[in-house]
């Protein structure tokens, strides 16, 4: 929104310009404070981290980051994390941020290199809302537990894991999400609501649900000419103070390694995807990406195709393996197509394989700044994105995440296919390199991703041709200038970081938690009476009467 200033011709006396400022500020005081207690009707907005253009359209279905690495307190075990409708402002009531419930939500495990889940663990979530009919609130009063009174609306969810042969088992039944964080008056504890949802699966292993803090952190003023056409615009991270829906699940090893032994076939593949019932992000027959996903296409463009396995009703309308492979190696024809592909079907489109031998970022980066672009094909990014990094595998000569190195993977199965590897026989780094293995560190992205690994300074360096001659691009070496999570990561499951309360456009370096506690769905009052909303209400009409009051004896006095 612009804001301008009009000169009127005349002046009003100070007196009758207040008079007027009284009767305006009171109308917006009250008109503002009834949106928020139901008395009108209230707007909002979501985005997303925006990768293709039928995801940037449903926030709820977006899955945005997905990390894989080996717990640091527990090594024996394994902890996956995947994130959903980024951007939510924090003071996003009334309804603030549930999961959909007409949606499944996947984190899948290729352990033989086949590009096929040979496990999926899918979480389906429940509404649940205590009083629709006589209230507008998301809580009613303080709220100190997941099963308190005053949380108006909850949500539960069934967990099941399915495996490479469709037989599906059920490890959670109506387990609880944590909420939304309305605020430090409505939860002022959050961190013991977390901590209830955090639940014990019974094969071992833990999972929560719920909000937390966005741990992606970039300076996404990349796509302004990439950082303004001379690294002018760096060092400010787009995503403070957001908050995401999360997803996070910590199993033993063995329990998605091939064959049970995570000895012998150390390496996973992983990404997340969410299904929406009846849903079709190709936009229907006949449009531009309903090219068909086995290649039969004119162009080998990916089209949507139905999730088989006996539940056609189901369609995947988005993926996230790699981070950022979508949003900058994929050309915009092809988003909405990639979204609903299977890995497995990935070395058939031609379209998606020359992105990666050909990016288009190295192409952009000589063009603004003169960086020359590495020659084609780019072969290593073939190892990075596609089928994992050994010395068998390509040009990098390293063995690291490939499922060629499983002992029991029948290699004349591998395909290529986009998916976050991990090599899980890695140990946890005592002391961890945001760059990760370009830093020398092996247990970060490109093997798996951890939480404070830098993802956009490591991939812009690997499409530069790091990866090839081990070493930093020096003109690039600064990268974006972000190179911490805005939120910490914490040192035990679910290590994501507690969500933000404060409004984003409040959540600076001076400020860090903000000028107010966000929503209005509670207070410190107790009772359930929503006493913020109803003073609000009150100051705004006694504030407009007032206006209007001085106005009507100005109007007899002259009388």
């Amino acid at each position: 929104m612009t804001m301008r200033s009009f000169h009127l011709p005349g002046r009003k006396p100070a007196s009758r310009r207040a008079e007027r400022a009284l009767a305006s500020v009171g109308t917006l005081a009250l008109v503002g404070a009834a949106a928020v207690t139901g008395l009108a009707p209230a707007t909002s907005s979501a985005s997303s981290h925006r990768e293709a253009p039928m995801t940037s359209g449903d926030p709820r279905a977006d899955n945005t980051d997905v990390y894989a690495f080996t717990s640091p307190d527990k090594p024996d075990t394994v902890t996956l994390v995947a994130n959903w409708i980024p951007f939510q402002e924090p003071n996003g009531g009334p309804n603030f941020y549930p999961f959909a419930n007409d949606a499944r939500y996947n984190i899948k495990i290729d352990a033989d290199g086949d590009g096929k889940p040979d496990t999926t663990y899918t979480w389906e979530f429940t509404d649940h809302i205590r009083d629709s009919a006589d209230q507008f609130l998301y809580n009613t009063g303080v709220v100190k537990n997941l099963d308190d009174p005053t949380l108006n609306f909850r949500q539960t969810y069934d967990l099941t894991v399915t495996d490479s042969t469709g037989n599906r088992r059920t490890l959670l039944d109506d387990a609880p999400a944590a909420p939304s964080n309305v605020g430090k008056a409505s939860m002022p504890d959050y961190a013991s609501l977390r901590k209830q949802a955090v639940k014990q699966l019974p094969d071992g292993g833990q999972t929560m649900a719920g909000q937390t803090s966005d741990p992606f952190f970039a300076d996404l003023r990349i796509f302004d000419l990439l950082y303004g056409g001379n690294l002018s615009e760096t060092g400010h991270n787009t995503l403070a103070g957001y908050n995401v829906n999360t997803i996070a699940i910590q199993v033993p090893k063995k329990s998605v390694a091939l064959k049970g032994d995570a000895t012998r076939n150390p390496v996973i593949g992983v990404w997340s995807t969410t299904d929406r019932e009846g849903a079709d992000v190709t936009g229907g027959k006949g449009g531009e990406n309903a090219d068909a996903v086995d290649g039969k296409g004119t162009d080998g463009q990916a089209g949507a195709a139905p999730d088989k396995g006996g539940e056609d009703r189901w369609r995947q309308v988005s993926r996230l393996g790699n981070p950022l492979v979508n949003e900058v190696v994929v050309p915009l024809k092809y988003k909405d197509a990639f979204n609903a592909l299977s890995p497995d079907k990935d070395a058939s489109v031609t379209p998606v394989v020359n992105a990666v031998k050909d990016p288009i970022v190295p192409k952009l980066v000589q063009s603004i700044y003169g960086v020359p672009a590495p020659a084609t094909p780019r072969n290593d990014l073939v190892e990075i994105f596609l089928t994992g990094i050994c010395k068998a595998c390509g040009p990098i000569k390293a063995d690291l995440n490939a499922q060629q190195l499983n002992k029991d993977a029948n290699k004349s199965a591998i395909v290529p296919a986009e998916e976050l590897r991990l090599n899980m026989s890695v140990p946890p780094a005592a002391k961890p390199n945001r760059l990760g293995v370009l830093g020398k560190d092996l247990a970060g992205f490109p093997n798996g991703r951890r939480l404070n690994d830098d993802v956009v300074d490591i991939e812009l360096q690997a499409l530069e041709g790091a990866a090839q001659t081990g070493k930093i691009v020096p003109a690039l070496a600064a990268g974006d200038k972000v190179d911490t999570p805005y939120r910490e990561p914490g040192d035990s499951f679910p290590y994501v970081a507690l969500p933000n309360t404060a409004a984003v456009n409040q959540a600076d370096a001076l400020h860090p938690d903000g000028g107010v506690g966000a929503g209005l769905g509670g207070d410190a009052f107790g009772g359930g009476f929503p006493a913020g909303p109803v003073a609000a209400v009150g100051g705004g009409a006694l504030l407009a009467c007032a206006g209007v009051m001085a106005l009507r004896r100005r109007r007899a006095e002259r009388v």
